[in-house]
């Protein structure tokens, strides 16, 4: 069956133009004060504040970090280890030590690598730790969660974003904050080596380096100097633009900008090298030198302006040859006390293949060193086993709870109803209209009225209505004669976003995050409205809302949080938010921060009123669930807790 567009040209940015002036007022509203009392008396704030949104949880520096090499390879005037070191219990993170020869009182640093495939092990990576050594510092390359050796498969390197590390964001973590736990103890590491000068730490990194580079002097006051290269831009610039989920920090631009992540570094050394050329337009100059400007309020309310600096350079996205002469200049003048900080010329250094540098052989990497897959997995069956034992819980505040994780906001107000069409085919009237909201939505739908009686289906999807897999559904609701609304929800159809080759929704969804939101909230409250609407402008007497897959999960939670659909109709949804066997086939609209510390999509299902029918069930990694077992645990839970109103 062809079903027509309600709009004769589609509105595809809509929401992101929405996003984007969002963002655009919140880097006005988080403008930082030139007073130090002021801003001494919010630093602390602002550092609780950003620990409790990674999730992650603060470094133990008294653990262990029982550091074990595995291989060293001498070089002229350096030696290269291959170590590995504990950062949290069990909890094991592979790098490359540096260490010049005859090494004592040395200053020691830190190198964080980007979005290159074969992590700390690639020659642009490790290109700063030659340098580095040759120049007399005690060098510590680590590898971020998910890449290098801490890959899915040791030895098969991966992107560790998109669904991959999107999956910590359910299980209450973040990959940022875990990169910044694992960084803080590679700063222990190093404070800890005899010949390292533990007053004099520095830090540097290109693009996701960077980003870990600027994070990690913010949080950790030891790094006395800090260098990100290609990373620095604007919180305001990373919504809607492509950045990995390692950057993101849920909630960040409700409480601050990216400047004032800078500010923490204040008054230490800090200095900004961005490319001319870069293609991502986050990490443009001109977006730098607007974080630079504010985060310069503070560094000269310290009297410490001579500490902040920036430098572009005309190249692409890298951290080339004439970054590491300026970076060595930096680190000269702020660690070694020499120089004037300008460019050091590099001494001429030889990069090693990477199996050399490998802590493990492949294939053979110790289960101490884990991968996300395997975390996600742990820590999921550890949340849910938790839920499913608990003794009671209060049903009220579970479903307030999980409002709030989902950050559904009251009921959307409606501004207006525009009814484009009416027009009669096979005997039953066919609308084309728009909802209107008071605060700026714009939601396309096709209504086709019922033949008889007042009962409607609406219709939840991730998708266009003209997806082939809605048909079979929407030709048994024709032949019926039943009454459908087909909204295209937030993202979707002739509102949707912009095609991502990665994973759908990959922008958007951190987006979301950054302001606060998460897609399936703002699903959820647009469902909630269609019922409002079926029932007030369409005088409906029943509301069935039919799922599909991330659709589902939006058409479950608004009828456990508003309590106004008589019935669901459920097809593909995730039954589980535990981790499968790999990374979830769904789209990034999927993850909601801290889910499974909640409960899961069984909880969900047994606090709904709804009567619901599940006609095919997925896993996380799409492949077919169990109704059986989904069901007789949703009943499990509600005889345990729902029914007794504990």
């Amino acid at each position: 069956m062809k079903l027509p567009n309600v709009w004769t040209e589609g509105f595809s940015n809509l929401v992101e133009l929405e996003l984007q002036k969002q963002a655009a007022m919140k880097f006005k509203v988080h403008q930082l004060p030139e007073s130090l009392s002021v801003w001494e008396a919010k630093r602390h704030e602002l550092k609780e504040t950003i620990w409790k949104n990674l999730g992650t949880g603060k470094p133990n520096h008294s653990l262990p970090l029982d550091m074990r090499e595995t291989g060293s390879i001498k070089m002229d005037g350096y030696t290269v280890k291959n170590i590995c070191y504990q950062s949290r219990p069990g909890f094991y993170v592979t790098g490359n030590l540096y260490v010049p020869d005859n090494a004592e009182n040395l200053p020691g640093v830190i190198v964080m690598h980007g979005h290159w495939e074969q992590g700390r092990l690639a020659e642009r990576v490790q290109a700063r730790g030659h340098s580095l050594a040759r120049n007399n510092y005690v060098c510590l390359t680590v590898d971020a969660f998910g890449s290098g050796e801490r890959s899915t498969r040791h030895g098969e390197f991966e992107y560790h974003g998109g669904n991959l590390g999107g999956s910590l964001l359910n299980i209450g973590e973040s990959l940022m904050g875990t990169q910044i736990v694992d960084n803080m103890r590679g700063v222990d590491l190093l404070c800890s080596l005899p010949y390292v000068d533990a007053d004099r730490i520095g830090a540097t990194g290109a693009s996701g380096g960077g980003n870990q580079t600027m994070w990690l002097a913010a949080m950790d006051e030891r790094v006395k100097a800090a260098i990100p290269v290609v990373s620095v831009g604007t919180f305001e610039s990373y919504v809607t633009r492509r950045n990995c989920v390692c950057e993101l920090l849920p909630n960040g631009l409700t409480f601050t900008e990216e400047s004032g992540v800078l500010a923490l570094i204040a008054p230490r050394a800090l200095k900004m090298l961005n490319a001319i050329k870069d293609s991502n337009p986050t990490f443009q100059p001109a977006e730098m030198i607007r974080s630079y400007t504010e985060a310069r309020k503070v560094y000269q309310a310290y009297e410490a302006d001579n500490q902040l600096a920036y430098q572009t350079f005309n190249l692409p996205h890298g951290y080339w040859s004439e970054m590491r002469e300026a970076m060595l200049g930096w680190f000269n003048l702020h660690l070694k006390g020499s120089g004037t900080g300008a460019p050091e010329a590099e001494i001429p250094f030889e990069s090693l293949p990477e199996k050399d540098l490998m802590v493990f052989d492949k294939g053979t990497r110790s289960p101490e060193v884990r991968s996300i897959q395997e975390f996600c997995i742990q820590r999921g069956k550890e949340l849910r086993h938790a839920i499913l034992n608990c003794d009671s819980f209060d049903v009220k505040r579970k479903k307030r709870d999980l409002k709030g994780i989902l950050k559904v906001a009251d009921c959307l107000e409606l501004k207006e109803m525009h009814e484009y069409s009416t027009t009669i085919e096979t005997g039953r009237t066919r609308r084309t209209l728009a909802v209107e909201t008071r605060c700026g939505k714009l939601i396309p739908a096709l209504v086709f009225d019922p033949l008889q009686g007042r009962d409607y289906y609406i219709i939840s999807k991730p998708y266009d209505k003209h997806d082939p897999v809605l048909q079979p559904v929407l030709s048994e609701l024709f032949k019926r004669g039943s009454g459908i609304i087909i909204p295209d929800l937030s993202l979707t159809g002739e509102n949707s976003g912009k095609s991502d080759p990665l994973c759908t929704f990959h922008d958007e969804a951190r987006a979301f995050m950054w302001l606060g939101k998460t897609i399936l909230g703002e699903w959820t409250s647009e469902l909630e409205l269609f019922s409002r609407v079926a029932v007030t402008h369409l005088q409906a007497t029943g509301i069935t809302v039919v799922g599909f897959a991330e659709g589902g999960l939006a058409a479950l939670f608004s009828s456990v949080i508003f309590d106004g659909t008589n019935a669901l109709e459920i097809y593909d949804m995730p039954l589980s938010y535990e981790y499968g066997t790999r990374p979830p086939e769904f789209s990034m609209a999927i993850h909601i921060p801290g889910i499974l510390a909640w409960g899961d999509v069984s909880l969900a299902a047994a606090l709904s009123n709804a009567p619901m029918t599940i006609k095919s069930g997925k896993m996380l990694d799409g492949s077919i669930g169990d109704i059986r077992a989904f069901t007789k645990e949703m009943e499990l839970i509600k005889t345990k807790f729902v029914s007794c109103k504990n």
